[in-house]
């Protein structure tokens, strides 16, 4: 609703910019702003400001990071020999959530999709291949969304390494088709992971 106000309502817009975010969440997100004292508001602009400007992406695996590797690679602590390949950062932080699985990770950054223009050379893949022979990879876990877009990518990552002895498999298929992993709770997570599943 227009109250002459167009900063508030720049603000909103800005707002509704967000996954999941709709009218009347925005308008809540801009009121909750004016209530916040200057000081917070400039720790919350400040915040913004940092985070995109020093937040890149891990020179290994495509996660988030502050610096050249992210935590999970500079961990020396995590299981060798085991990737979990996922389709963006957010779908790694759901999987760490859940405290299953102990490996380590690989950020595709999107998933095949010809009709989007999206195909092998748009995502991470010739440093997955590089680091399934570097790192000695004995099984990769592809961790994409169930969608028509996650298994064509599930395939074509498991026909890249068919004359290999690298195990390919998948989470079960617990996970609702069509589904963000995102979405889905620590515990079907986790189960889905137990009974993972060769990929042919």
């Amino acid at each position: 609703m227009d109250q002459g106000l167009p900063l508030l309502q720049e603000l909103i817009e800005h707002f509704r910019k967000l996954p999941g975010v709709g009218e009347k969440t925005a308008r809540r997100m801009a009121f909750a702003i004016l209530d916040m004292d200057k000081g917070e508001v400039r720790g919350f602009v400040e915040a913004l400001r940092r985070v995109r400007e020093k937040t890149g992406y891990c020179n290994r695996c495509g996660n988030l990071a502050e610096g050249d590797v992210c935590p999970i690679c500079s961990d020396p602590g995590r299981v060798e020999g085991v990737l979990c390949v996922v389709e963006r950062p957010a779908d790694l932080y759901v999987l760490e959530k859940s405290g299953h699985f102990r490996g380590r990770y690989h950020v595709l950054h999107g998933v095949l999709s010809p009709l989007d223009g999206v195909g092998p050379e748009q995502l991470n893949l010739t440093t997955l291949k590089e680091r399934v022979e570097k790192e000695e990879i004995t099984e990769l876990i592809i961790a994409t969304n169930p969608s028509v877009e996650g298994d064509t990518t599930t395939l074509y990552i498991a026909r890249m390494f068919r004359e290999s002895d690298v195990k390919v498999t998948r989470p079960a298929r617990g996970l609702p088709l069509g589904s963000s992993l995102e979405f889905v709770d620590r515990g079907t997570i986790s189960k889905a992971l137990d009974g993972r599943e060769e990929v042919d």
